[in-house]
């Protein structure tokens, strides 16, 4: 069974159990560039528009020659584009965002509709061209070279909340939506549908799946109320995804979203997502049992490893065990590929990375 199908059959595409648990990781700079020496393989990077994701659909030939299953693909900042760049070592990216370098992430510093009101403000932000077709020539590569043996994803992330959020900042916008201003409800608009026709142009390209990204849950519970949830956003992302499945039927919906979301778990099956993402472990309601006995009818699973305290500063010991937990539960009868809940970052040594999919290996198999 090569990793298409295990995929497909863990992502409840295919009938029958795959013959083992997939397994995805992403990787931080470092890391990959580390293992891009080590292995002997090209370091290369896909410069999505907002950093982070840079780091889901970079180095693909990398992770696959250490043993992750699936290409993950996006679209890049246009061929033309040259980040301004300032004194300070901040930048500004191509939604217009000045960006620094955090301690791990990269966080924003000045956001482009911090002064947003109304729609006529909304109006006056330039959009990025969706459709440039230099967004995609690494994309079309990687599908080309990878269709046959992995299963391939198109990555949205930071898709309508998220990147609402990173346009106007997070206070502000939880403030607005509370407050009901006027512009709330036309810029999701606006951001569902810049980020529905990448993923249109990534569907049209070839990918299995796509993969949308908005944190609605903090580590202790949602960031809004479920009927803030329905009234505001539920209607943006089930457009969405009926768009994206209207173009391809057997499309694979997957949603990350970070944070303490079961209150949200039947919303998002209602819209129709395929696949939940990361199951952030260690917050309320999202213990491996728990969300297994009540919703593994309804979703198939991806990640649910910590990468917040067991990966950088566990035992061996307490990683092997957390991730023979997950595998024996979340890996019942299938429905499930194992990650860390979001992208290593340099505060991970190489060899847990190793340790991890060395682990992943040995408690995977059926």
């Amino acid at each position: 069974m090569n990793s298409r199908e295990r995929v497909l059959r863990a992502f409840k595409v295919k009938e029958g159990q795959p013959d083992r648990i997939p397994i995805e990781f992403d990787l931080c700079r470092s890391l990959q560039d580390h293992f891009a020496a080590k292995l002997g393989i090209e370091s290369v990077y896909t410069n999505n528009l907002f950093e982070d994701v840079t780091y889901r659909i970079s180095g693909n030939e990398i992770r696959l020659a250490m043993g992750s299953e699936v290409v993950v693909v996006g679209a890049s900042e246009r061929e033309s584009f040259v980040p301004e760049r300032f004194d300070d070592g901040t930048w500004m990216n191509e939604y217009h965002m000045r960006m620094r370098q955090g301690d791990i992430y990269v966080e924003v510093s000045e956001y482009p509709l911090a002064g947003a009101k109304t729609k006529a403000d909304i109006d006056a932000y330039e959009w990025p061209d969706p459709h440039d077709p230099s967004r995609y020539k690494d994309a079309e590569r990687l599908i080309a070279k990878y269709k046959d043996d992995y299963f391939i994803i198109g990555d949205i992330e930071v898709t309508i909340l998220s990147l609402g959020q990173q346009l106007v900042g997070m206070e502000k916008l939880l403030m607005d939506m509370a407050l009901g201003e006027e512009y709330v409800p036309y810029l999701f608009e606006k951001c569902e549908a810049f980020q529905t026709q990448v993923g249109l142009e990534l569907v049209r390209r070839g990918v299995d799946a796509i993969w949308v990204g908005d944190d609605f849950g903090s580590q202790q519970s949602l960031l809004f109320s479920p009927p803030m949830f329905r009234d505001l956003l539920k209607g943006h992302y089930a457009r969405q995804v009926r768009t994206l499945k209207e173009a391809k039927p057997d499309l694979v919906m997957i949603l990350h979203s970070d944070g303490a979301v079961k209150a949200l778990l039947d919303d998002i099956k209602d819209i129709g997502f395929d696949v939940f993402n990361p199951v952030q472990p260690g917050v309320p309601g999202h213990s491996p049992r728990e969300i297994k006995d009540e919703y593994g009818d309804k979703f198939a699973f991806w990640g649910a490893i910590d990468q917040q305290y067991l990966m950088p500063n566990g035992t061996d010991a307490e990683l092997e065990a957390d991730i023979k937990e997950k595998c024996e539960t979340l890996g019942e009868g299938g429905g499930y590929m194992i990650a860390p809940a979001h992208i290593i970052q340099s505060d991970v040594s190489p060899e847990r990375v190793e340790f991890f999919i060395e682990m992943c290996r040995k408690y995977g198999e059926y």
